[in-house]
């Protein structure tokens, strides 16, 4: 009786990709990425949102990339050698780029550590936070995706 109870209470941990702006880390759900790519040349696109570098051809395929660090008001990209860019499919099947500065691990996190900030947070750079994950003695910010690649509409 004592196992079943037990298998009940067990959660599906959900695996999130670290990566790194500056000293920061965020996680991505894993079920969200597509790919990971190294840096390579991006063709700027005219007349697009500023966080919006450009485009890559990623297998024959246009891929819009974006700036995280300009989407979050960070200081300029720096391109390193560790620089990745993750391909995230979205819920209608098209690709976006994200450019990160380092892919750190990927993580299992118990659904149940996860907190929402209960602090102030700008009200624009909030949306994009799904919650604060913890692993071991680090916390982890993880991102909603889709908050953070859509538009808010000016009311």
């Amino acid at each position: 009786m004592d196992e079943m109870l037990n298998e009940m209470e067990a959660v599906e941990e959900i695996q999130y990709i670290v990566v790194k702006l500056g000293d920061e880390q965020y996680g991505i759900d894993i079920s969200n990425v597509d790919n990971i790519v190294r840096m390579q040349r991006i063709t700027r696109v005219p007349k697009s949102q500023p966080y919006y570098v450009g485009v890559i051809n990623l297998r024959g395929e246009v891929v819009p990339i974006m700036s995280l660090r300009k989407r979050f008001d960070l200081e300029i990209d720096v391109y390193k050698a560790a620089t990745r860019i993750i391909i995230i499919r979205l819920e209608d099947q098209s690709l976006i780029g994200f450019i990160v500065d380092e892919v750190k691990e990927v993580v299992n996190i118990d659904p149940r550590t996860i907190e929402k900030p209960n602090f102030k947070l700008d009200e624009k750079n909030a949306s994009y936070l799904a919650g604060i994950g913890k692993k071991g003695e680090s916390l982890i910010s993880l991102l909603d995706i889709k908050a953070v690649v859509e538009e808010k509409k000016a009311v």
